[in-house]
């Protein structure tokens, strides 16, 4: 087959990336020149990275067999701008416009669309994977790459290609935002939705929540439509709302009941205000918002100032001008099964205490078997995303908060991802993130050791 001019381009970028990889010394750390990241890990600090810069295109988009190869480092913002003109986007779209789709395939990605289409890597067709030894291997569902690859975080290797199933969207998406004043009333609407995906006789296509108190909490129902803006009835907006500019989407969850967005500002109504954390930078007060230029409202921009102010302790150092306590900063995504929501919730107001928390119910889409995130199939879970700080004790060491939060996942029966900090031993590490399976996959393509192991990764934070 002769390669197209993008074909040349992505073929002579992996070859670049091998042979920046045979150049390392053996024993030097190998890491990838990205300049995004959606980690939340400190990491010690390594030398210059391997060279990505021509890995981050859409490759093909094929819209009669809803498909797309595309490049690993390619951005969700870059893939859907590809996609949406198609009439297609990814299965699942992760929040954030600069999660990568080779990161959402190796980590762990999700969105509304995951109570029916499960997380991202269940929607891969093909993978091409440069390994710890170097070799660029082709691997397809049925393979023990394939299934061992999600949650591997770089350790196994590098997606340099992914093949994706893409499904069709309409131009907007219209919401409801549903009110719950108790948390066992929430949690048994989300049961009915992912058995039906319906609720009062309409469709439901996306469904995520917040929680803002025990007391208030709010599910919103999405559902894909060619928005007729004469037609409009039913209390539906007679137009579709914009969340770039000064309004703030999270707030208008409390402040509505229907609402309406392109399907374009859907995918990334999280991205313009971090969720909620745009307000630790002054991001939300009317004055700064109007001064603070629309193309800086974003997440990556965000995260920088985040990493600047933790590389500089700057939180802490305020705190203590103030006369206050260090703070400990608890920064996680767990999966808890949706028959233990609710109690997990209460105790996490009762023992943690941050507000809001995003809840993005889930349901693996097949009967796969993922060891290194072992989701049971057919059951159901919701996502808890929480991300903070809290004061720490007198006499604390600055890390009571997660521990807590990894015992009291541990005892609903929930797990919890590893794009931030853990602190389990190595025991219960390899015993919730498939270790034994784990081992077999990087002593057949990281024999030598050249790519770090997932526990010194994600707890010892190499």
């Amino acid at each position: 087959m002769q390669l197209t001019g993008e074909g040349r381009s992505h073929r002579d970028a992996v070859q670049r990336l091998q042979a920046g990889y045979r150049a390392i010394p053996a024993g030097s750390p190998v890491r990838l020149a990205k300049p995004t990241s959606n980690l939340f890990r400190s990491r010690a600090a390594a030398g210059p990275g391997l060279d990505v810069s021509g890995l981050t295109g859409v490759l093909r988009v094929d819209p009669a067999g809803r498909t797309a190869d595309v490049a690993g480092m390619c951005t969700y913002e870059n893939l859907v701008a590809a996609t949406l003109p198609h009439g297609l986007t990814p299965l699942v779209v992760p929040q954030l416009k600069t999660i990568t789709l080779g990161g959402a395939v190796s980590g762990l990605g999700i969105e509304a669309a995951s109570f029916r289409n499960g997380l991202p890597h269940e929607s891969v067709l093909e993978l091409d994977v440069l390994t710890g030894s170097g070799e660029l291997v082709t691997t397809v569902p049925g393979d023990e790459l394939f299934a061992g690859f999600p949650n591997s975080y770089g350790t196994l290797g590098y997606a340099t290609r992914v093949r994706i199933e893409l499904e069709p969207v309409r131009s907007h998406v219209a919401l409801r935002h549903v009110r719950f004043d108790e948390l066992d009333e929430l949690c048994a609407a989300v049961a009915r939705i992912m058995a039906t995906r319906s609720r009062g006789g309409e469709d439901v296509d996306y469904l995520d929540g917040v929680m803002f108190s025990p007391t208030e909490s709010y599910l919103t129902l999405g559902v894909r439509t060619e928005y007729d803006a004469g037609r409009a009835g039913d209390g539906a907006p007679a137009r579709a709302s914009d969340y770039t500019g000064t309004q703030i989407y999270y707030r208008s969850i409390q402040q509505r009941s229907r609402d309406l967005l392109r399907t374009h500002d859907y995918l990334w109504r999280w991205d313009t205000d971090w969720f909620w954390c745009s307000g630790a930078f002054g991001a939300q007060h009317p004055v700064i918002r109007r001064l603070w230029p629309a193309r800086l409202r974003r997440s990556d921009v965000y995260w920088k100032i985040v990493a600047l102010a933790n590389r500089l302790d700057l939180e802490n150092r305020m705190e203590v001008w103030r006369g206050r306590p260090r703070r400990e900063r608890v920064i996680q995504d767990v999966e808890i099964p949706l028959e233990r929501t609710a109690e997990f919730l209460r105790w996490f107001v009762a023992h943690v205490g941050i507000t809001p928390v995003w809840l993005c119910p889930l349901r693996l889409r097949g009967e796969r078997d993922w060891p290194l995130y072992p989701l049971e199939p057919g059951r159901d879970y919701v996502n808890v995303g929480f991300w903070s700080s809290v004061p720490i004790a007198p006499g604390g060491t600055g890390s009571e908060t997660n521990r807590a939060v990894e015992r009291q996942v541990s005892a609903v029966g929930g797990h919890k991802s590893l794009y931030s900090d853990s602190f389990y031993s190595r025991e219960e590490f390899d015993a919730r993130y498939g270790g034994e399976h784990y081992g077999a996959l990087k002593r057949r393509y990281d024999p030598d050791q050249r790519l770090l192991d997932l526990y010194a990764k994600a707890v010892r934070r190499r």
